[in-house]
């Protein structure tokens, strides 16, 4: 009996590696390592998209926008392949390799900010290439899909419950193609998510901002100084969860030299710091990307004025 379920068994295996059915056999192969579906109405598919206009400002060529089609989501996602996986040093499971996309459940419910480069070279599909992205998820959002994707390395409970009366943010994905990175970029970005604050009237933002590395030790010197010259002040103040929380502590303040720890914070922490943005207290090591993970907190009401002087308190600057 068991000869013939084995002969059966190899015959549907021949059946499925034939020219004709390969395709076929690709798309169930990807099944094999689909993590199997939670009981969580996380995993509940996009309704809608944003109802008010999908494009939120121009600067030259480069539009920033929000993703209107499940396809626009899909090019995000496949940029953030691109930047996580192929350039970079995250570690792809077998369906990531064979979609060649980055994505995960909370992608669908997420809106998802996308720069355009309008004056690029069109894809094949006839679409311009998206060479920047950011992914939002508000809180109101969060709570009814459970929860924020930050969550998963830092204890944010009781930072949302001493806020009660703010709308929180959640910034995550955030990924610009090499060439891209400029300031041009990453303004329009910024202008993106400053019009999409302004339009749901949101308080807080949040969410995970990495280094390169999962050695603490290499990075002592710009740990402990984001400990010692950015934390959180208490009111603020999140925590990494105790199982997996790395101390940031790693140098006396005294023998830090601010300049050079600044010189090796990531551009993006750079960036966060210089609007205004306080850090959590403890890292996380992020295998699966190759990152060390420190917390970004940081309410509207203390962002550096001139920034908000310079896009525009109702978000005009590079409006479209």
């Amino acid at each position: 009996m068991q000869g013939d379920q084995l002969a059966r068994s190899t015959q549907r295996l021949i059946q499925m590696l034939r020219p004709e059915n390969v395709g076929t056999a690709a798309q169930t192969a990807m099944t094999w390592f689909k993590p199997q579906p939670s009981s969580s109405s996380i995993l509940d598919p996009i309704r809608s998209f944003p109802s008010f206009p999908a494009t939120l400002g121009r600067l030259g060529a480069l539009e920033v926008r929000l993703a209107q089609q499940k396809h626009d989501v899909k090019r995000a996602q496949k940029l953030r392949y691109r930047v996580f996986y192929k350039d970079g040093t995250a570690i792809a499971d077998a369906a990531t390799m064979l979609a060649r996309r980055d994505k995960d459940a909370f992608d669908r419910i997420c809106d998802h900010l996308m720069v355009i480069d309008h004056a690029a070279k069109p894809s094949m599909s006839g679409k311009q290439p998206v060479v920047g992205t950011y992914r939002l998820l508000r809180q109101d959002v969060a709570e009814s899909h459970g929860g924020f994707c930050t969550e998963d390395e830092f204890d944010i409970a009781g930072l949302i419950e001493r806020h009660a009366g703010l709308r929180f943010l959640e910034l995550g994905r955030s990924c610009v193609l090499p060439r891209y990175r400029n300031k041009r970029t990453v303004e329009l970005l910024w202008h993106g998510i400053w019009s999409y604050v302004r339009q749901h009237r949101l308080d807080v933002m949040i969410g995970c901002a990495s280094f390169e590395g999962t050695d603490p030790d290499r990075l002592a010197l710009p740990l402990s100084f984001l400990h010692h010259y950015a934390r959180a002040p208490e009111g603020w103040r999140a925590a990494a969860h105790s199982s997996r929380r790395v101390e940031m502590n790693r140098m006396a303040k005294q023998a830090i030299n601010p300049k050079a720890a600044l010189h090796e914070l990531p551009p993006l922490i750079k960036g966060y710091l210089r609007l205004g943005a306080y850090i959590g207290d403890g890292a996380v090591i992020d295998h699966q990307f190759g990152t060390t993970d420190v917390l970004i907190v940081m309410p509207v009401s203390a962002i550096n004025a001139r920034y908000i002087e310079h896009f525009g308190v109702d978000a005009s600057r590079h409006a479209a």
